[in-house]
């Protein structure tokens, strides 16, 4: 088995970042960094004259972390067909991303904490809710809209964000 080194949740968002603004500028799109402190962006995408066109959310994984992304309670909220996640996985040797609309992260999200509050826990007992919420390419139970490698759907859709660049450059 493989040992990794811990390393910090602030280097882990950091490398997603990047690692995102490098797949953007591979395909000529204009990217960068918000001012710091803006609240559910870390990355803008602009048009030819620099005008926000878009706004992206990072999730980065690691190495252990049960192949999800750790979501809050906002997520099941945050909708604007201006906004985008990249779930970035850096633990295959060539990371993989996931670029998916905020309104069926929002959906899955809420569907997926609803079923898991309504399922038995252990012993028979009842979860117990929080403000931890999960993405998670492949739940142990179903949820409804959001079949087994659901997520693959949305591998590497750089795609999406190219067409809505595409739109605005028109």
């Amino acid at each position: 088995m493989t040992t990794h080194p811990k390393i910090s949740s602030t280097l882990i968002g950091a490398a997603g970042e990047n690692y995102v603004l490098f797949q953007l500028f591979r395909r000529g799109i204009l990217a960068g960094q918000p001012p710091q402190g803006v609240a559910d962006v870390d990355l803008l995408i602009l048009d030819e004259t620099a005008n926000v066109i878009t706004n992206l959310q990072v999730k980065t994984r690691t190495y252990g972390s049960d192949g999800g992304w750790h979501m809050k309670p906002k997520h099941e909220t945050l909708i604007s067909n201006r906004l985008f996640y990249v779930f970035v996985d850096l633990e295959p040797d060539t990371p993989n991303s996931y670029i998916i609309p905020s309104a069926i992260v929002a959906q899955h999200v809420r569907n997926s904490h609803a079923t898991w509050l309504a399922t038995p826990g252990k012993n028979g007992r009842p979860h117990q809710d929080s403000n931890m919420r999960r993405l998670v390419p492949n739940l142990s139970f179903e949820v409804e809209g959001f079949p087994h490698g659901w997520i693959g759907d949305y591998k590497d859709r750089w795609d999406l964000l190219q067409q809505i660049t595409n739109s605005s450059n028109k």
